[in-house]
């Protein structure tokens, strides 16, 4: 940028003002004058978001910022894998099937992606209470990227190009474009970074030199590395894994289990119904003694235990090594036979991660029943890479030292599908909030997973890949799976996230919602209609009529077999019903957990400026002054959440902060009047 020149950004005219959804229906008529469904050439262009990577956090970092009308470059080294899933074709589970609702709530892509690979459904943990349930798919390898390539492109303010970034272009410490390894500078306001493995990426299988990739067949990106270590950013490594992959026309699966597909139409996208592809099944399988001495025999052989990888892997997805060492009295463990998709007989092997040599997988394959004969088509590996510690970022996944330039997925240290896009939609949104000059869009840990999620890693950082599980929410009550687009979508709606189509759907939903709990709070429910149905379902009769709301609270009668004959004016088995029977049965619980979230919205009202000389308040002990100032937490609950941090010092912080305060209006300085506490 010849003397530091900043060209006003394509569409500058039509930026919102702040609080001010700007009408789509105009923006898109606009568009329609670059060219055939909005795309230009990103050579010469100025955009208002630039997001690198076109991995899970990228697609939605990307798509965010241009549903929300920012001008917005999606750069990836390769556009045939953007939506790529490097490891298990899956979506979902226990939390991570929140996760992805929640992305869709919000307009994201990950749910039409899911629903439109879909080949495999199951609704894990139902014999448990609803706030853990977790709906989890097997997608197809190849439907899922096509799909996902399917819905950016209907995006009118989104623009591809397949490049590799190599650098920032900084100026005033802060961001403004990339250049390319090409020596092509692209200007933008704001930039993400969404580089997952491939920051100096280094693919390992047995004790041999490790091979510098991104994932397997690509290179990694070195330069964009060193140029953000060079900001002065603090960085550190993580390793991750993948099983190897078999040839299921030589699986024996008289040998094993058949894992079949919950029959439910669920739908992970709760505003575009797609079509569902043909479902098939899974299978199961287990590994015994013999795989256990042969794995105790090589480990030496292992890249993750014979030195060559220095970084910290997964604690809840570890390789079978892992197992087999951290674990060393369970006699089996279990595997995992799943699809790769409808059109290919490759089994992913779910379950055995590993970075052995190809000799030692194999013969360990041999071991497990069902595998006996099975022909290894990709072999497992395990991949260190670099992450920043995300201690160093806001809660919008700004970098705090260097305003303009967020974070999102693997760079900040995680690990999972989801994960990575739920950091990409919060990064993506608040950088296109940024580049349009809106207030930030920060979602609290009673609000959704995803807030839990970015609290986490800010205020506790990091110190192994970090997966989501329903024990890190302290409201999962509230956070369920079947009321993520109500609890989020009309947070969405109100920035400008959703597109149209996504708002009438989602205007929709909420009234079906309305009728559903009108029809069962108002109605009456005789004996002579229900009695033998109770009975069904062993439960009392009635003696006299009784409102339907009082039937759904007791523990054993559910709205689908209540309402298994058609007496109601909504579909029993729409996920509308379901919510809306979990609100019922469990209203006292979710009042109380209510009421815990506003008492944590106090604490959160007393703010903390980012200015607080820590160091100097001497009543809080030094560890806490330390940590304090690490993270520097924007308020008093979210500095109660950094561990070690104790009650006391809370204490001493308020009485800290109030003295800091007062001196600062002493000196006409505006702190004291503009922090609420």
């Amino acid at each position: 940028m010849p003397g530091g020149r900043v060209a006003d950004a394509p569409g500058a005219g039509r930026t919102p003002k702040r609080g001010v959804m700007p009408g789509r229906e105009q923006v898109m008529k606009e568009d329609a004058t670059r060219g055939a469904g909005g795309r230009a050439d990103a050579r010469g262009e100025r955009y208002d978001v630039i997001v690198i990577g076109g991995g899970h956090a990228g697609t939605e970092a990307a798509a965010a910022a241009a549903r929300l009308c920012a001008r917005t470059l999606l750069i990836t080294p390769d556009l045939d894998r953007i939506g790529q899933m490097s490891c298990n074709p899956a979506i979902g589970g226990v939390a991570k099937g929140v996760v992805a609702r929640e992305v869709d709530a919000l307009g994201g892509v990950m749910g039409r992606a899911t629903d439109a690979s879909r080949i495999h459904f199951r609704m894990l943990n139902r014999s448990k209470g609803p706030a853990v349930w977790g709906p989890r798919a097997q997608c197809d390898r190849g439907l899922y990227p096509r799909a996902v390539r399917r819905v950016l492109d209907e995006l009118p303010d989104l623009v591809l190009m397949q490049e590799m970034v190599s650098g920032l272009i900084m100026e005033g410490g802060r961001p403004r474009g990339v250049v390319t390894r090409g020596g092509q500078v692209v200007e933008g306001k704001v930039v993400v970074v969404t580089a997952g493995t491939f920051l100096r990426g280094k693919i390992h299988v047995g004790g041999e030199a490790g091979v510098d990739a991104g994932r397997a067949g690509e290179a990694p990106s070195l330069e964009l590395a060193e140029a953000l270590e060079a900001e002065g950013l603090e960085l550190a490594r993580f390793k991750t894994g993948t099983p190897p992959r078999v040839d299921g026309r030589t699986v024996d699966f008289s040998r094993v289990e058949v894992q079949e597909s919950h029959p439910e139409d669920f739908r992970f996208s709760g505003y575009v119904r797609e079509e569902l592809p043909e479902q098939t099944v899974c299978w199961i399988t287990w590994t015994g003694q013999e795989l256990r001495d042969l794995i105790q025999d090589n480990l030496e052989r292992s890249a993750l235990y014979g030195g060559a990888l220095s970084g910290r892997g997964p604690r809840y997805c570890p390789s079978i090594e892992d197992k087999i060492v951290r674990f060393p009295d369970n006699p089996r463990h279990q595997v995992f036979l799943e699809p790769e998709g409808l059109h290919t007989r490759e089994l992913y092997v779910n379950g055995l991660s590993t970075s052995l040599p190809l000799e030692v997988q194999e013969a360990f394959l041999r071991t497990v029943p069902g595998l006996e004969e099975a022909r290894i088509t990709r072999m497992g590996y395990a991949i260190e890479y670099d992450y920043f510690p995300p201690h160093q970022l806001r809660h919008t996944l700004e970098v705090r030292a260097i305003p303009g330039l967020f974070f999102a997925g693997q760079i900040n240290g995680t690990t999972g599908y989801e994960e990575a896009a739920g950091q990409g939609i919060v990064a993506g949104t608040n950088a296109g909030l940024k580049a349009l000059g809106r207030e930030p869009f920060i979602l609290e840990r009673d609000q959704a997973y995803l807030g839990v999620l970015v609290d986490d890693l800010v205020t506790r950082g990091v110190d192994e890949p970090y997966r989501l599980f329903t024990s890190r929410a302290e409201f999962r009550l509230l956070l369920r799976q079947d009321n993520a687009h109500e609890r989020l979508g009309p947070l969405a709606e109100e920035i400008g996230l959703l597109t149209p189509e996504h708002r009438e759907a989602l205007h929709q939903r909420l009234k079906r919602r309305r009728r559903v709990l009108g029809w069962l709070r108002q109605e009456l429910a005789r004996p002579e209609e229900v009695n033998p149905r109770l009975e069904r379902m062993d439960s009392s009769g009635l003696a006299e009529p009784v409102r339907w709301v009082e039937l759904l609270r007791r523990p054993e009668v559910s709205v689908a077999e209540l309402f298994a004959e058609g007496q109601t004016p909504f579909d029993p088995e729409g996920d509308t019903a379901a919510a809306v029977e979990v609100e019922i049965k469990y209203e006292g619980y979710v009042q109380r957990e209510r009421e815990r979230a506003e008492r944590l919205r106090e604490k959160a009202g007393f703010k903390l400026s980012e200015e607080l000389p820590y160091m100097a308040f001497e009543t809080i002990s030094y560890e806490s002054r330390e940590k304090l100032l690490r993270v520097r937490p924007a308020n008093l609950a979210q500095a109660g959440r950094i561990p070690g941090v104790s009650p006391a010092d809370l204490q001493n912080l308020i009485l800290e902060v109030r003295r800091w305060r007062k001196q600062r209006a002493s000196e006409g300085r505006d702190e004291a009047t503009t922090v609420v506490g």
